[in-house]
């Protein structure tokens, strides 16, 4: 947290971080319109991971939403607030692992 804390301290840090902000409710928005008027999906596997102390369960059913766009998803809550990788590291690091491991010629299955 630390680290966020000094980076903060540059202005350019902070219009990196609204310019991402404004994308995601401007051109990021109409191109994931676009792709979804067109039929388009994510075709490769996804994983999704999200704070589970968060408010994303109590809003959406998170991985539903995901297969509205990608064939194949799989992932999970994870006990933390927003930041998992600096609260959960270890458990990260297992589920990309095991993720980027799982391969469906194996005959494997992806984390649930």
């Amino acid at each position: 947290m630390a680290d966020y804390a000094r980076c903060a301290r540059d202005p350019a840090t902070i219009v990196a971080m609204c310019e991402d902000y404004r994308a995601g409710a401007t051109c990021d928005r109409r191109w994931d319109d676009e792709d979804r008027a067109a039929g388009r999906r994510i075709s490769c596997p996804v994983q999704v991971l999200w704070a589970g102390r968060g408010a994303l369960d109590a809003w959406y059913d998170t991985l539903a939403v995901w297969r509205e766009w990608a064939e194949e998803v799989s992932g999970r809550a994870l006990d933390c607030g927003h930041f998992l990788i600096e609260e959960r590291p270890d458990e990260v690091l297992v589920a990309l692992r095991n993720f980027h491991a799982w391969s469906p010629a194996a005959g494997g299955s992806a984390i649930p």
